[in-house]
Order: structure tokens, then sequence, then C-alpha cells
């Protein structure tokens, strides 16, 4: 599978160029997610895991709230169902990055297809679709880079928090999993930039906050399903 770049105004970009760029653009997101990784790493060896399949957990797994919640359930018993149950509504989200860049990956072969839903996280689809925005066209290959470089911070860090866990106790109330909050934070904000987008982010959040209590299980689903609704609304009034 060879990296394949979209046309430049001056040329081809050339794959060691493109390396760079997407790594770059990639960082910031990756360098706030390190506390995120080490609280993984951490919680897997207290709730039981070995250090082997606390690393597979983020090797294989790869979904950083998903991993925390299902961590956390198996630490308490629950059984498989509900775990398998709750990962899937937390990562549901990744259906509607799918469906953004639908149109995009379709002519792609299956290789790179199934490549790029691996790596697909939040992270890389918030600088995918930026990089999209600006050139006005998705390139795969910067996608799959982006993807692969916060894969290895992720991996990284999540074997920082298993060495540092069986030496340091009470990781897990050190208040890392602010890096959560912080780095949706950072990717959220960048986007808000008409009337739509700020009203659908702020209509999720309060939804968010008014559901949690009563209906735990689902609140992020009907949080989304209200923001969008109402971006899509906004939008098609401003058409």
């Amino acid at each position: 599978m060879t990296l394949q770049t979209r046309p430049q105004q001056a040329g081809v970009e050339s794959t060691g160029a493109l390396w760079w760029r997407a790594s770059l653009d990639i960082l910031p997101l990756s360098v706030s997610v390190i506390p995120w990784g080490i609280l993984c790493g951490a919680l897997a060896l207290q709730v039981g895991l070995s250090p082997l399949q606390a690393q597979l957990m983020s090797l294989l797994v790869y979904a950083g709230a998903a991993q925390l919640s299902a961590t956390t359930l198996f630490g308490a018993g629950t059984p498989l169902l509900p775990i398998i149950g709750s990962t899937f509504v937390i990562t549901s989200q990744h259906l509607l990055y799918g469906f953004t860049f639908r149109r995009d990956v379709l002519p792609l072969s299956l290789r790179w297809r199934a490549s790029l839903a691996f790596f697909l996280t939040d992270e890389m689809f918030a600088v995918a679709l930026k990089d999209r925005e600006r050139s006005g066209a998705f390139n795969p290959a910067y996608a799959l880079i982006a993807g692969f470089v916060f894969y290895l911070f992720w991996n990284l860090a999540t074997l920082l928090g298993i060495a540092a866990g069986q030496y340091i106790e009470g990781l897990d109330h050190m208040g890392l999993d602010f890096a959560i909050a912080a780095t949706f934070i950072a990717m959220t904000i960048p986007a808000m930039k008409n009337l739509p987008m700020v009203a659908a982010t702020l209509v999720s959040g309060g939804t968010a906050l008014l559901t949690k209590p009563l209906l735990a299980e689902v609140y992020i689903i009907i949080s989304a399903l209200a923001g969008m609704l109402v971006g899509y609304l906004l939008h098609r009034m401003r058409r």
C-alpha cells in the first residue's frame, strides 16, 4: 500500500513533506492525550490486568474513553455483554465520522479503508477534516499518517502508565482524566466558526449535563443527536 498525495500548487507533495506536515498537525493533540493514556495503563493494572493485557488494550482496542469505561466495568465484575454495549455506545460517534468521509473513501481499496477505519479517532478525524477544508480534497495518506502518529503516542503513554502504575499509588486520583476534557475542548473550539456550530456545541453540552443524572447509559447519544438536530435546522434556515 503506497502513500498517495494530492496535487499541490507547486507540484506533488513529497512523502517526506507529507509525513512532516501530518505529524506536526496531529502533534498538539497527541501531546495532550498523554495523561489520558497514562491513566488507562495504570487503571488497567489496578483492576487486575497484566502489563501485557493492559498494553494490548491500547494496541488492539485503541479507544480511550471506551478503554476507561471497559476497564472500570471489568474491575467491578460486570458481565461481558454490558461491557460490549457500553463500548459501542461510547464509540458510536465513529459512525458519524465514517459517514462524513464516506464519499472520499469509497473509491479506495479495501486495505486503505480498513487501515483508515482502524486509526480513526476523534483526533484523527479533526485534523483530516480540517485538511480537507483547507485543501478542498480528502487526502487518505495524510489522514493515515496522522492517525498512525497519534496511535504511537497513545501506546507510548499507555506503556508509561503501566510502568508508573507498578510503583506509584493513586495515579487515578491525580486528575489525569482532565486530559479527556482538554483534548475535546482543543478540537471543538476551532470548529466553532458560525452560528449552527456554536448552537450545536452548546445544545449538546447542555443536554449532556441535564440527561446524564437520569440516563447515564445513553446520555451521550441523546446529547449528540440533539446538537446535530439543532445545528442541521439552523444550517437549513441560513441557506
